[in-house]
């Protein structure tokens, strides 16, 4: 039996009310209108602009007009981008495709900004047909909309939205309806409307509609780069792009990430222990990362998510094996059984002289026991990355460190999107706002 789930955009598959709520704000200063206070903006998301601006502003019909023209002028340029999907929308629309359901969007917004905004996040790939009005209807009805988003062979159909309006047209079109609440409604509205089912969360709504069902795997991404090379700045940097293209993401660290593993991070770390052996460190780093791969690597990409690791493997070929000269190949058997085969599936690497690395990390608090070793260790901690980005140039996304911040994070987060997209199968390229 052929399912078709049809869901409506703004407060169901994406958290769009910054770019509505400063289009919004935008529309009432250029008029001369009081800014609407954060209630009455909040009423704006879910029904038509033309309807809002004159209920809720008490504007004449000319002056919505003229309105809802100025917001769509700023909003096509800028408010569009000011967007983000709900965390684990991403995960439910590849689960109810890969269980082959007929997925639509049937939405208030207008069609052609809502095709661009499903784009630009990647999810119109998921999704078989959207529907919305065209620029100069001043009024869309959500029931005309969920009838020409449903496929003609369906046998059951269910319509999924945040606000009554989704309900109300779904049980006039004859389908059933979940009404979320995470998006702009309330339970009360979305019960009294006459919702079928309500989801509080999207974790109830993949439950709902794809019971038993496992997710997709996940994708495991790591972060290297010489120590000063900016790491921390871009790993949260790339963490919040992920997170407003729908990507739930895990963040962790080598060595730690987990509770035993932090515990001989201390060890590791420690100015005190600066008598450790080259064999005892390199066997603390492969016990700590055994433990890490177990408790929280393995589990998080399992579950569908990412899981994003400030170092691996990688750290300790280059630190170990390269900087402590202890080999390559030596290095790789001692974490043979820590990490059973497992890799990261891609890996930003921020390249930066170690010289260079080092100055900044020196200018920037204490050094720990690692960073206090000699020129001569950090060059060959350069070397051996270098020589592992040759042997594997198709895992890792190598970034110059040494432009702004602002730069690098942006090329980070253009080239690492291109290659999950890629891992879902789709092709990305991303729209400039």
């Amino acid at each position: 039996m052929r399912r078709a789930v049809i869901f409506d955009l703004d407060g169901t598959l994406t958290q769009s009310e910054e770019g509505i709520y400063n289009c919004v704000r935008h529309a009432a200063e250029t008029m001369g209108y009081p800014v609407p206070d954060p209630e009455t903006l909040r009423r704006f998301i879910g029904p038509p602009l033309y309807y809002s601006f004159r209920k809720y502003m008490g504007m004449s019909d000319g002056q919505a007009d003229e309105a809802v023209r100025i917001y769509r002028e700023r909003y096509v340029k800028k408010g569009l981008f000011e967007n983000s999907v709900y965390p684990g929308i991403r995960r439910l629309l590849r689960m109810l495709k890969a269980r082959g359901d007929y997925v639509a969007v049937a939405t208030g917004k207008p069609q052609r900004p809502s095709e661009r905004i499903l784009r630009y996040f990647g999810l119109s790939a998921y999704i078989d047909r959207i529907v919305g009005p065209s620029e100069d209807v001043k009024s869309a009805d959500k029931e005309s909309l969920i009838r020409r988003a449903l496929p003609a062979d369906h046998e059951e159909a269910w319509m999924v939205g945040d606000r009554k309006f989704d309900v109300k047209g779904a049980r006039h079109a004859g389908v059933r309806s979940i009404g979320v609440g995470y998006g702009y409604g309330s339970e009360a509205e979305l019960r009294e409307a006459g919702c079928d089912a309500y989801a509080p969360d999207v974790e109830s709504l993949i439950q709902m509609l794809c019971p038993g069902m496992s997710a997709p795997h996940g994708t495991f991404l790591s972060m290297e780069g010489l120590d000063g090379s900016g790491k921390s700045t871009q790993l949260r940097a790339l963490v919040e792009t992920l997170h407003r293209f729908g990507y739930e993401v895990v963040e962790t660290r080598e060595p730690g990430g987990c509770r035993i593993s932090e515990k001989i991070r201390e060890l590791l770390l420690s100015r005190e222990n600066v008598g450790m052996t080259e064999e005892t460190e390199a066997l603390l780093y492969a016990a700590s990362r055994a433990q890490h791969v177990h408790d929280t690597i393995l589990p998080v990409v399992e579950s569908g998510r990412i899981c994003l690791s400030d170092r691996f493997l990688d750290s300790s070929v280059a630190y170990q094996g390269g900087g402590r000269e202890l080999g390559v190949q030596e290095v790789m058997d001692i974490n043979a059984h820590a990490v059973h085969g497992l890799r990261p599936d891609i890996t930003v690497f921020l390249e930066l002289p170690h010289d260079v690395a080092l100055r900044r990390r020196y200018g920037a608090s204490e050094p720990d026991r690692m960073e206090m070793e000699g020129d001569a260790f950090h060059a060959r901690v350069e070397q051996a990355y270098r020589e592992m980005l040759r042997r594997e140039p198709e895992r890792f996304v190598v970034v110059d460190a040494s432009e702004s911040a602002e730069t690098i994070s942006q090329k980070i987060a253009d080239r690492v999107l291109t290659r999950l997209m890629e891992r879902e199968g789709i092709q990305w390229e991303k729209e400039l706002s």
